[in-house]
């Protein structure tokens, strides 16, 4: 979502906040703004891209030793520019307070009503204006020690990055529920939301734990934590994937990271023998054998990923196992299995919904947990007992794609492990799963080489403004995957059924006019399926099939089949979700949507 980025150096930090923005842009953004230390507080913001802001800047000629710098994805008020970040504070003449801001400020009002009475002016709707605002008016000339006493007054999560009119070359950075990392450099030091921003300018980063502020001067860094004691916060050399902004041959991102899949699930399987838990931590042996059940709790591609997981976790492992969306779990009174091993999924590990829902767990009893993650330095993986990564690299793209195939791979791992610690995995079928694991990447390669024929459809798909998924099975996730991407990215309705739901009210919406894409591989449930998609000719419903080799479903009229290369058993909704992903991207660009950066969405959800 939002983004952050701030810098104190020796030489001009304009050009370096305005490459931060850029780099991320992935995140999703509305309107974007840099504020600098020039004689005085000056900034520049705009409702377009960060192109547009940086001509901007080019006009204004701002440059400066100190600045701060935002990308906005609008919560409280309207994409606009009186709206967008740095906010300034200026009670009486001359602005004081430049402040950008992400996260959620729960009570705003009552700050901001608190303030209106002290005299103070409010030029948007935002939340972000409110701590600008309550910072200027507790300013008792030392910088840090305002924040650290204005943010004891900010109830909600949030970071924030600050500077003052009265103190150059110095800026503020606090952190409570959305990530905060520092960039170590040389006489020069830096801010930033996500390591990413800072690629190409240090690689040497710290990252702050929950309640800490840093001050960030010429000389160095100091941070205090939720107490106001000074403490150390491990410096590590961090590798922010400057070389995955490289487009190379592809139009967009999305396009370029579903065709990474194959490198991305090798990369996540390098280094595994055999199904060890301790490729799960240290302490996994005994977790693993202390528990009875499996809770998993995830949001949106990552929950449809836990999903799949579950027909796996039961039907190879044996375990019980219960998956939530996190934003749902966390405002519920579950009945909880204290034994049950709650594990997170998040390509980001930061999601809010997620890290909020593992708090929960903790409170109600829950003493092991698991993060299946794609970022070794986020604040899942450090509050979890266990993580496996997925190193599906950076993704770039709002839509996930490499993330969730990568999770599978993970979850699959997972499931396998438990089953031979359980006694259910016998040697001969365990490698029987290492090769057909080890193989996945062929197979990959294999179903994207049917991006022509998908391409076809896909100007079929770019006329109609509904669609409906089936899928049964552990096939069900996958149609739900389905129809998440086509409505992200392409803007038309799309829903996902179970495909014995039909007869129980989706079948009322089949016309001509709506596309049926059906999830087709050749396993127990295939004649099943295929009653199903009778029922849907039966209505006069154009199917789109996408079929295994073996599966003898043929086109004819009204059916129209794409043919998998090979059918790939336990491990299918891995393959049979890469063509989807193509379908939609490719009808998004049939349709001419942003499809890297699609309206209202962000990246990183790090907001409740």
């Amino acid at each position: 979502m939002c983004g952050i980025v701030g810098a104190v150096a020796q030489r001009d930090i304009v050009p370096i906040l305005l490459e931060g923005l850029k780099r991320l842009e992935y995140r999703g953004y509305d309107s974007c703004g840099v504020a600098v230390h020039q004689q005085g507080l000056k900034r520049s913001r705009s409702v377009a891209r960060v192109a547009e802001l940086e001509a901007q800047v080019a006009d204004t000629q701002l440059n400066s030793h100190t600045g701060i710098a935002h990308t906005r994805w609008a919560t409280h008020g309207a994409p606009a520019t009186n709206n967008a970040h740095p906010h300034f504070s200026a009670k009486e003449g001359e602005a004081r307070i430049a402040v950008v801001h992400n996260g959620i400020i729960e009570n705003y009002e009552e700050l901001r009503r608190k303030l209106t009475e002290r005299g103070y002016t409010f030029e948007s709707q935002t939340d972000t204006e409110v701590i600008a605002h309550l910072i200027n008016d507790l300013y008792d000339g030392d910088l840090l020690r305002t924040v650290q006493r204005a943010v004891k007054q900010l109830h909600g999560a949030f970071a924030i990055a600050v500077f003052c009119k009265d103190e150059p070359q110095r800026v503020i950075g606090a952190r409570q529920g959305c990530p905060l990392v520092v960039g170590v450099g040389q006489g020069e030091n830096f801010l930033a939301s996500d390591a990413m921003a800072l690629s190409g300018t240090s690689d040497q980063i710290i990252y702050l734990e929950e309640g800490d502020v840093v001050d960030v001067q010429l000389a160095g860094v100091r941070i205090t934590d939720q107490n106001d004691q000074a403490v150390e916060r491990a410096v590590q050399t961090v590798n922010a994937y400057s070389g995955a902004i490289d487009l190379g041959p592809y139009r967009h991102y999305m396009q370029k990271e579903i065709f990474e899949q194959p490198r991305a699930i090798s990369d996540t399987l390098e280094g595994v023998l055999g199904f060890s838990p301790d490729l799960f931590g240290k302490k996994a042996s005994d977790i693993f054998n202390d528990i009875d059940a499996i809770q998993i709790l995830a949001c949106g591609t990552s929950y449809y990923a836990g999903m799949t997981a579950k027909y796996w976790l039961e039907a190879i492992a044996g375990i019980p196992t219960q998956v939530e969306i996190a934003s749902e779990y966390r405002y519920r009174q579950p009945a909880s299995n204290p034994r049950a091993l709650v594990v997170v999924i998040s390509q980001s590990g930061e999601t809010a919904d997620t890290m909020a829902a593992l708090k929960y767990a903790k409170e109600l009893g829950h003493k092991h947990s698991l993060a299946i993650c794609n970022v070794a330095t986020s604040a899942m993986v450090r509050e979890t007992s266990l993580a496996y990564l997925t190193r599906a690299g950076v993704e770039i793209g709002v839509a996930s794609t490499k993330a969730f195939t990568t999770q599978l791979a993970a979850l699959f791992l997972f499931t396998l492990t438990l089953a031979q610690l359980r006694g259910r995995l016998s040697s001969e079928q365990a490698a029987t799963h290492m090769k057909n694991l080890r193989h996945l990447p062929v197979a990959l390669s294999s179903v994207l080489a049917l991006e022509p024929q998908i391409i076809a459809w896909a100007d079929a798909f770019a006329k109609k403004e509904n669609a409906l998924f089936l899928g049964r099975g552990l096939h069900y996730p996958i149609a739900l995957e389905g129809a998440l991407k086509l409505k992200e990215i392409s803007y038309i309705h799309a829903e996902a059924y179970p495909a014995g739901e039909l007869k129980h009210g989706p079948l009322a919406l089949v016309t001509e006019d709506m596309p049926v894409v059906t999830v087709a591989p050749n396993d127990a449930l295939i004649e099943k399926l295929k009653s199903n998609m009778q029922e849907v000719r039966a209505r006069g419903g154009q199917l789109y099939v996408f079929a295994d080799a073996d599966s003898r479903i043929a086109s004819s009229e009204g059916i129209h089949v794409i043919r998998l290369p090979e059918h790939y058993g336990l491990l299918s909704p891995i393959l049979h979700v890469v063509p989807l992903q193509l379908l939609a991207y490719h009808t998004a660009l049939a349709r001419g949507t942003d499809v890297d950066k699609p309206r209202n969405l962000a990246k990183s959800v790090t907001v409740e």
